[in-house]
């Protein structure tokens, strides 16, 4: 395992939060909940019953986990409350409160919206829309942030790489903002620039990505892709001045020095970056899953950004050690 995500998880068990994971009915979840609490990364609570675990995960002590069933929970009525508060104006009933504040996932997030948790990890057995959807309704984005995007932290594999001599990148947003107006461009990257420092602990320096270098590619028939970029850069450099952030850049402008001083000699942050904000989500998806696979770095996420209290969703495909990395990041990013 990385030093990276040793450093992660040492710094989680120092803060002591607790955690909801919504998904009880799981095998690889109920057996992360275990080794978390074992390791004492974070308390657990566990939405789920014992006689479904037992029947999933016979083998694995829960002992240390707080299990808890929506349907016989004494909190019910005060969530479907609370629920019932934050949809009423889109035309939620009473009624309507109380049987989807049962549903594991929203109950989870009216535990986090309540103050009872922490923190919400889900989406091992549940769509990405189905796990952020509560979220969104309860949760809400956090003051002075538009929107709820993504990035991953990218740890680099064992014997390092040279263009990440702190161990790790953190590219945006490979999977929830499909196509990011330049506005949404600017509030990714902000929020990976954050999620740099506060989860990699790394001194952010955040290149624009784009096929074009400081205008080399004229792209009017396709959609003033490069233009989007460009005043990306601006809105964020006028939104959070003190960052390091510069572009458009391409990746190898961004990464490597010798091409920077070629295409980019003035920039600051060409040739050093280590947050890379990707035009849209086909280049992002793309583009971390090469680093994966190619270039053997760990890819830790999707880690959420942007919502008023951390809430995080999984990958259906998913191990058990996944789910302990993201409980460990949601516990980092609890205030």
């Amino acid at each position: 395992m990385s030093n990276l995500l040793e450093q992660i998880k040492e710094r989680a068990k120092a803060k002591n939060k607790t955690i909801v994971l919504c998904e009880g009915e799981d095998k690889r979840v109920i057996e992360a909940a275990a080794q978390i609490t074992k390791e004492g990364i974070a308390k657990i609570v566990l939405i789920g019953n014992q006689e479904e675990c037992a029947a999933v995960a016979p083998e694995v002590d829960l002992t240390g986990v707080t299990l808890i069933d929506p349907l016989t929970s004494d909190k019910l009525p005060a969530y479907a409350s609370i629920l019932y508060e934050a949809r009423k104006a889109k035309g939620m009933t009473e009624e309507e409160a109380l049987a989807q504040a049962k549903d594991r996932t929203m109950f989870g997030a009216l535990m986090l919206k309540a103050g009872d948790v922490d923190g919400y990890v889900s989406g091992a057995c549940h769509s990405t829309a189905n796990t952020l959807r509560p979220g969104l309704q309860v949760i809400k984005t956090a003051p002075g942030t538009k929107m709820v995007s993504s990035c991953f932290v990218m740890i680099a594999p064992e014997g390092g790489n040279a263009f990440a001599p702190e161990g790790a990148l953190v590219f945006g947003d490979c999977a929830l903002t499909i196509c990011p107006t330049a506005e949404e461009l600017s509030e990714i990257a902000i929020s990976s620039a954050q999620t740099a420092k506060d989860i990699a602990g790394i001194d952010p320096k955040v290149a624009m990505l784009s096929f074009s270098t400081k205008g080399s590619g004229n792209d009017k028939k396709y959609f003033d892709t490069v233009t989007k970029v460009q005043q990306a850069t601006a809105l964020a450099k006028e939104k959070a001045p003190e960052l390091k952030l510069d572009g458009e850049f391409q990746f190898d402008a961004a990464i490597v020095p010798k091409v920077a001083a070629l295409k980019a000699p003035a920039s600051d942050v060409a040739g050093k970056a280590n947050v890379f904000v990707f035009p849209d989500i086909n280049a992002g998806n793309i583009g971390y899953k090469i680093a994966e696979r190619l270039g053997g770095f760990m890819a830790v996420g999707p880690i959420c950004q942007g919502f008023a209290k951390p809430l995080n969703d999984l990958s259906r495909g998913c191990c058990m050690e996944d789910i302990v990395a993201t409980v460990a990041i949601t516990a980092l990013q609890a205030k």
